[in-house]
């Protein structure tokens, strides 16, 4: 496919929580100045500021963004998508789009975990599917079929196709899926993200050799999880 590009992201908030943080941060010091001054005490403003101060910096490490790359050949590599932890390991049956046994690994992300989600593997998108569903907890095997979700299908330089799935969960209620239809993709570059607790599934040719175990941690963009044969 041509030298690997890297795009240089210098994100260190996420883009899309960069309004949200930045509204709540101007509301939060006009709140408690008004508090500082109509009070006879202090004590309304501080305690104000210390519960709504705390929430804000839990939002500001949700959207937290770091830069990342990953070192070294990404050959027949498949890298973790996503921060969190291996929920499962195991061939399934794909009915929607392979219509055969593929081997899905599937990572959970907490509300504290960066929630910015990579490409697993090189190549080219071949289409992007948004599905509507429901919003059951993300860890549960329903929420993989029927949860609302994302599907980017990527083919390899090779010609093996890997299936992609950015999954709501309970408290995630937004996706969003920056790949494009017919554009090539790389490791090190963002797939999408995801706000709150959510998962993303991969499902891999049954060939594919497992390098993680259940309930390992990953790490986006530099946990090898898998070989391609």
């Amino acid at each position: 496919m041509g030298e690997r590009i890297k795009k240089l992201k210098k994100i260190r908030i996420h883009r899309e929580g960069t309004n949200e943080l930045t509204i709540s941060m101007v509301l939060l010091i006009l709140i408690a100045a008004a508090l500082w001054y109509v009070f006879d005490t202090t004590i309304p403003c501080w305690l104000f500021s210390i519960v709504f101060g705390s929430a804000w910096l839990m939002a500001l490490n949700f959207y937290r963004c770091p830069i990342r790359y990953f070192n070294g050949d990404t050959d027949k590599l498949v890298v973790a998508p996503a921060d969190g932890k291996v929920v499962v390991i195991e061939e399934v049956e794909e009915t929607e789009y392979f219509h055969d046994q593929r081997l899905m690994i599937s990572i959970f992300m907490s509300p504290l975990n960066v929630h910015a989600n990579w490409f697993p593997v090189d190549g080219k998108v071949k289409f992007v599917h948004h599905q509507n569903g429901n919003y059951h907890k993300a860890w549960l095997p329903k929420a993989s079929e029927e949860n609302e979700h994302a599907d980017i299908m990527i083919e390899t330089p090779d010609g093996r196709e890997v299936l992609v799935r950015q999954i709501a969960g309970a408290m995630a209620r937004r996706i969003v899926t920056y790949a494009k239809e017919g554009e090539e993709c790389y490791i090190d570059e963002h797939l999408g993200f995801i706000k709150l607790g959510s998962r993303v599934d991969v499902y891999l040719p049954l060939d594919t050799k497992p390098i993680v175990s259940m309930g390992q941690p990953t790490t986006g963009d530099q946990t090898v999880i898998a070989k391609l044969k």
